[in-house]
């Protein structure tokens, strides 16, 4: 997964672990912050789609799954379909360092 800058034109997508229907999304690439990483990927608007993030660290990688779906206030909403460059946080429990970082496909 490639690093790049921080792109702050992205919208922030905040950690949702209780998104319905979750699915798979696609990692693009990463960009690293204070606390950690920033994940980005492209997704629907944050009114109709959320992401719930499952990080697992080692010695050598951090493994980031990225899963989309529709956050609970949202069912039933009508929504737009408009493609939105979306980042999210990943708070680690250790800097990245050396660390290979990976993304769940």
């Amino acid at each position: 997964m490639p690093e790049v800058p921080p792109d702050a034109a992205r919208t922030l997508f905040t950690d949702n672990p209780a998104i319905v229907d979750p699915h798979l999304t696609q990692i693009e690439s990463f960009s690293r912050d204070e606390r950690g990483l920033l994940v980005n990927f492209t997704a629907g608007t944050p009114d109709c789609f959320g992401v719930h993030l499952i990080t697992q660290e080692t010695a050598d990688a951090v493994t980031i799954e990225l899963r989309g779906g529709t956050p609970p206030e949202s069912i039933g909403r009508m929504c737009i379909a408009l493609a939105v460059h979306g980042t999210a946080e990943v708070v680690l429990q250790a800097p990245l360092g050396s660390r290979q970082v990976q993304a769940v496909q």
